[in-house]
């Protein structure tokens, strides 16, 4: 049996023991500590900052049968504070939150409607006594003073995972915070909080990916909890929660032998863990409870649901699988791979999606703690049949079992895994969030290391063998129809009354940390001309920034023209993607480049095309040759032509079926009105007379336009050696750009009926023109009033009178100098609550709030933030492109930290009143016409119903 690569060792030093796996270039230690808290620490020196996640091995497979949701709510409940933090008078508060949770008990066991009432005003009532002695995010304020970013948490089937980026000087602080959140329960505010849960459930009403997903989990698990426990809960639990249920799942899962600390950075291996070990190591080790593990009975037949939404029809199959690390989901991983692979190489990729038989397909695999699944997405034409498009993604898999694929994918498909895992491994983040996984399944670092090689083992046989095996009349398929939605459930709201908030009182613990100084980081601001090497070759600028990371290199063509100097530029690097050559067919040079492992990019924004490539650094002069090959010889097809139209105009309807997209496009039409960028788009008419050779000599002359060259790698001097040779003489003049109109926002209403449970609103405002000597107010104006969990906005529309799930304010200042800034304010809520909700953000929005503690701690968290971050990888040189449109030349964040030093409260009043009060809102709306309330919409302004023709242009 040959050797593996890595393999654990144990080390003793100093007073802890901990393994580290040989060969691991990430240099991990994992501790244990005597109560059981595992702890994975790395060093990684990009910023003084630490990436950290607490992740709990608990979800909501662990929510009782009878209180699902359970789960993701005390994840909400886990900002809340302790009896320590969050609190003025914790004997008064804890007094009452007893009644409270003894009322919920008496409101979970009626059955009565009229009597639950009657128990849930009592709750109200006792709520707002109790918010008296309640701070409102007084976690969110002590993190953020520490200059935290990120911070947040998640919860899915076997997993709570907690996140925070912390500057290193503020580590032993963090700990503080975290241990005593960790622990000790309080479910202060339970009952705003717990509408916002609400929000959050009926905005999934309105996702009709969840809804699928739903389907298909509860058809593939129809006994265990990985389909019969979703995250978010059933409604009739949500309607009847149990604090008492929540504090004891919390003792039973929240246990230190129960979950880790994960920490990557600028961080030193024994100063941190005596320090994790002094916060936590006394929280008691506790049994877990014990589970008898759910065994499914194997899928025998073919499972058949519907799904209906007013979205495209699209058609999804799902085999289960074992679980995460086994072989039989390895093997799975490689078939998707072999359909659907980033190269766009699979077969799915080529015989459906490149030959445009369907709209899109696409294959993936994904292995859970306990099973997992198979699965294939497939959106037909509209004048295909579900069952035709089914038929199709099936016959690509008879193909694998036939072993009709080629012998180099296997091969190429590892190397891709291994590129993928380096790019991921070498952030701190990447590091951190595959050790969180790595704890969550359950498996060791040394396994996760050694999977590639089991990858590798694996043969041509193997896999044709697994999908013979595997892929019978065995599995699940979801028919999402369109139609409307009969099955829509809408959580009422039980009718709350808002709570006080009390912004500017400050708990014991708070003040306590808000006093403890640490030695403050130094910004280090980066001089680009000695972090970016110049030359010309041929001509050309060539930028190079050396990768002082792993052996993957990145190319780009930066051309200083975009869709403003020529409309169908976009149009037509994506019919390239369709087109080959005399020497290569379409399909030969997607595998082509796959084998090589290099990507290709076309990115095209309003004055910039970008062309990449990335992959290996031996490598990239294939990719190049290649490339240009491509883009100088590519063949005009018209027929292929006539497809790639074909599909785009029916992906253009399936757009205008998708509410996200058509939010996007409504707010676009509110903000710039009926001819903007976004409408500018090729007509059918235009698309369907058109000769390809428009599009393909367009292609074939990029190159002799001007343009420059940046290089991310290792040895630059190599890549002067050969990048010559592929540079043109330069013949082609950049055409001038259209000027698109910036009109006045003039409080207009626009308004697109959509089926959906919620209102969703934006309002967009015109400011004034650019000024980088706002940066620094805008920075701390955002922190502190409109995003974030602890900005005046959060709290007031979220907090006290929960009436969003999702609402903020946001300044965002222009990328580019003469044109002007814009001011957005969203709200996403029920149609009952749209009109109070508005009210609320226009009384917040009349004048700014005062509340000198919460301005300081948003501007030294901005400060803390900017002094501890670093700019570092390919964003050295693309910064530079981003400050050379407001005519900056040097690191401006060095500007904004001195701007932010000498701020005062009064200062960004000043910036309110004179940059944002004034300013006039227009409003977009989506959202059912039959429960929209004209009386209060009129009121925001002159009322408009738009088509989506109106707002997208076609």
């Amino acid at each position: 049996m040959a050797e593996k690569k890595y393999s654990e060792t144990i080390h003793k030093d100093k007073n802890y023991e901990y393994i580290t796996v040989s060969n691991d270039e990430n240099g991990v230690r994992i501790y244990t500590l005597k109560n059981g808290l595992k702890v994975f620490l790395a060093q990684n020196f990009d910023a003084p900052r630490i990436q950290t996640y607490i992740p709990v091995r608990t979800g909501s497979n662990n929510d009782p049968a009878d209180n699902t949701g359970l789960a993701h709510y005390l994840e909400h409940m886990m900002f809340k504070g302790t009896s320590k933090l969050g609190t003025q008078n914790w004997e008064k508060e804890s007094a009452l939150l007893n009644q409270i949770s003894d009322l919920y008990e008496e409101h979970k066991a009626e059955y009565d409607p009229e009597k639950k009432k009657v128990i849930y005003r009592k709750i109200d009532e006792l709520s707002q006594e109790a918010s008296r002695y309640a701070i409102a995010n007084e976690y969110d304020k002590a993190i953020s003073s520490l200059g935290a970013t990120g911070t947040n948490a998640h919860t899915w089937f076997d997993e709570t995972v907690y996140k925070n980026n912390i500057p290193n000087n503020e580590l032993e602080k963090w700990l503080k915070i975290e241990k005593e959140r960790f622990s000790e329960l309080v479910l202060r505010l339970f009952h705003t909080e717990l509408e916002s849960v609400y929000e959050e459930f009926n905005r999934a009403q309105d996702n009709d990916s969840r809804l699928v997903q739903y389907e298909l989990m509860d058809a593939l698990f129809p006994n265990h909890p990985n389909g019969q426990q979703t995250t978010l809960g059933k409604a009739e639990h949500l309607k009847n929660p149990s604090m008492k249920a929540i504090h004891t799942y919390f003792d039973e899962y929240y246990v230190p032998n129960n979950y880790a600390m994960v920490m990557v950075g600028d961080l030193d291996f024994d100063e941190t863990i005596r320090l994790i070990d002094q916060y936590f190591g006394a929280i008691p080790y506790r049994e877990l409870p014990k589970k008898t593990p759910v065994i499914e009975q194997p899928i025998s037949g073919i499972v058949e649901r519907t799904v209906k939404s007013p979205t495209t029809p699209r058609v999804q199959l799902a085999w289960r699988t074992d679980s995460y690390g086994t072989r039989e989901v390895m093997l799975a991983d490689i078939v998707a791979n072999i359909l659907s692979n980033r190269g766009e190489a699979g077969l799915l990729d080529l015989n459906i999606n490149q030959t445009q038989i369907l709209l899109w397909a696409q294959a993936y695999s994904i292995g859970l703690k306990q099973y997992g699944y198979f699965s294939i997405v497939a959106v037909p034409k509209e004048t295909q049949t579900l069952e035709e498009a089914k038929d199709l993604v099936l016959g690509q898999i008879e193909l694998v079992k036939k072993g009709d694929f080629p012998d180099w994918m296997l091969t190429a498909i590892i190397n891709d895994f291994k590129i993928q895992r380096m790019k991921a491994l070498e952030t701190a983040d990447g590091l951190a969030t595959n050790l969180y996984d790595t704890y969550i399944k359950g498996r060791t670092w040394e396994q996760e290391l050694n999977e590639m090689d089991e990858y590798a083992k694996f043969t041509k046989e193997d896999v044709i063998s697994f999908a013979n095996e595997f892929f019978k009349k065995n599995y699940v398929i979801i028919n999402k129809e369109k139609g409307i939605n009969d099955k829509l459930i809408r959580v009422e709201n039980p009718g709350i009354t808002p709570v006080k908030i009390n912004r500017e009182a400050q708990s014991e613990f708070l003040k306590q940390i808000l006093a403890e100084k640490t030695e403050d980081i130094q910004p280090e601001f980066i001089d680009y001309d000695k972090e970016i090497l110049t030359d010309v070759i041929e001509g050309k600028k060539l930028s190079f920034v050396k990768n002082r990371y792993n052996d993957i290199a990145q190319v780009h063509f930066i051309f200083p023209f975009g869709s403003d100097h020529d409309r169908d530029l976009g149009t037509s690097t994506q019919i390239l993607q369709y087109l080959g050559t005399e020497k290569f067919s379409p399909d030969d040079l997607k595998k082509e480049f796959f084998k090589i492992g290099i990507t290709n990019d076309f990115k095209t924004t309003n004055d910039q095309l970008t062309i990449s490539l990335n992959g290996l650094e031996e490598n990239i002069p294939k990719g190049i040759e290649l490339l240009q090959h491509w883009m100088k010889e590519v063949k005009p097809d018209q027929e292929i032509y006539e497809q790639f139209v074909e599909t785009m105009l029916e992906n253009r309807a399936a757009v205008k079926k998708d509410k996200a997209r058509i939010m996007t496009a409504l707010t676009n039409y509110t903000k710039l009105g009926e001819f903007s960028r976004f409408t500018d788009i090729i007509s059918k008419e235009e698309l369907e007379s058109s000769n390809v050779e428009v599009f393909t000599e367009r292609i074939k002359k990029l190159f002799h336009f001007p343009y420059q060259i940046f290089f991310y790698g290792r040895d630059v001097e190599v890549f002067k050696g050969y990048i010559g040779k592929y540079i043109e003489t330069e013949s082609m003049v950049i055409p001038e750009p259209k000027i698109y109109p910036e009109p006045e926002t003039t409080g207009n209403v626009y308004f697109t009926n959509y089926d959906m449970v919620q209102m969703e609103m934006s309002r967009v405002g015109k400011g004034q023109m650019v000024d980088t000597a706002n940066f620094g107010k805008i920075n701390v104006f955002n922190e502190y009033f409109g995003r974030g969990l602890s900005s005046i906005v959060f709290q007031e529309i979220r907090e006290s009178k929960s009436l969003a799930y999702s609402a903020y304010v946001s300044y965002a200042a222009n990328s580019e100098l003469n044109h002007p800034d814009y001011i957005t304010t969203y709200i996403g809520t029920q149609p009952d609550k749209l009109q109070i909700a508005v009210d609320t953000m226009t009384e917040l929005m009349a004048e700014l709030p005062e509340v000198p503690a919460q301005f300081e701690n948003a501007r030294n968290a901005a400060l803390k933030q900017i002094a501890s971050t670093r700019i570092t990888r390919t964003n050295i040189f693309f910064n530079t492109l981003r400050l050379k449109k407001l005519n900056i030349d040097y690191d401006f964040r060095k500007d904004i930290y001195q701007q932010i030093e000498s701020l005062k409260c009064e200062d960004l009043k000043d910036f309110y009143n004179n940059y944002i009060k004034s300013v006039h809102f227009n409003t977009a709306i989506i959202g059912k016409k039959e429960n929209l309330n004209r009386e209060a919409v009129n009121k925001m302004g002159d009322f408009k119903e738009v088509s989506l023709k109106d707002i997208f242009g076609h």
